[in-house]
């Protein structure tokens, strides 16, 4: 069986992100990129599975610019047998939706029909968590969305996830789509005799317009702000001057 995961590059968890002085968007240059955490999430579980007998090969997939494929090479490096790349450069002022992007990738895995496809939940830049959903149903493929556990067992695929009210289990016919949560595993670390043998990994470009997808925005941002500045808060003395501007300055007493 094969498997595809799709990763992203977004500006570094650790990075503070600043909006561009002409609130076009967010300062992405000389800023620090790296590989979204929920797509190495994805990325570990496909390399365990493989491991575990369950898949045969791993191939990772991207959209985005020619920069890009550092985050691909860093998929490669922690174990992926190949890589694509659909090459795409972003305008800030019609940015590439969730449902172009799961379009592309429907086309991806309509050429690679792979047994299983794994995504992060959501990208740490733009929190949409749409993806993975949008995916599934173009493809009309059974979903398991916020894995926090997969097992496989032959044609099918078991995955618990976390709800409000516990963990639920489902079992899902392949192919299929899961999308990864935080708890489902460690991401490993990619070892340097791996990050030499990924230069040599084949990173396939494609546009696009080679898969026959039309990725045209219906929405236009039109002003990217900073959320208001949190007030410094006050120390008070007693529980008497607590409730006073509770009632009288908050009102919410």
């Amino acid at each position: 069986m094969k498997i595809l995961v799709a990763v992203k590059r977004v500006v570094d968890y650790a990075v503070k992100v600043r909006v561009k002085p002409d609130r076009t968007g967010v300062e992405t240059a000389n800023v620090k990129m790296s590989m979204n955490p929920f797509c190495e999430i994805a990325v570990e579980e496909a390399l365990r599975l493989r491991e575990a007998g369950a898949a045969a090969e791993v191939v990772a997939a991207t959209v985005g610019p020619a920069q890009s494929a550092d985050t691909l090479r860093t998929a490669l490096a922690m174990g992926a047998d190949r890589a694509i790349h659909v090459l795409h450069d972003p305008d800030p002022a019609r940015p590439l939706l969730p449902l172009a992007v799961a379009k592309i990738l429907r086309a991806v895995a309509l050429q690679e029909k792979p047994g299983l496809v794994i995504l992060g939940k959501q990208a740490i830049d733009d929190d949409c968590n749409q993806t993975g959903q949008m995916l599934a149903g173009l493809l009309n493929w059974p979903q398991g969305t916020f894995a926090s556990k997969v097992i496989m067992d032959k044609e099918k695929a078991t995955v618990e996830r976390e709800v409000d009210g516990g963990i639920e289990t489902i079992c899902l016919d392949l192919p299929a789509v899961i999308t990864t949560d935080l708890r489902l595993n460690q991401p490993r670390y990619a070892t340097l005799p791996n990050i030499m043998k990924a230069k040599s990994k084949v990173i396939k470009k494609v546009t696009p317009e080679d898969l026959n997808v039309d990725i045209r925005s219906d929405m236009e941002v039109v002003e990217v702000t900073e959320p208001p500045k949190r007030k410094a808060g006050v120390i008070l003395s007693s529980v008497d001057e607590l409730i006073d501007k509770l009632k009288n300055e908050a009102r919410v007493l």
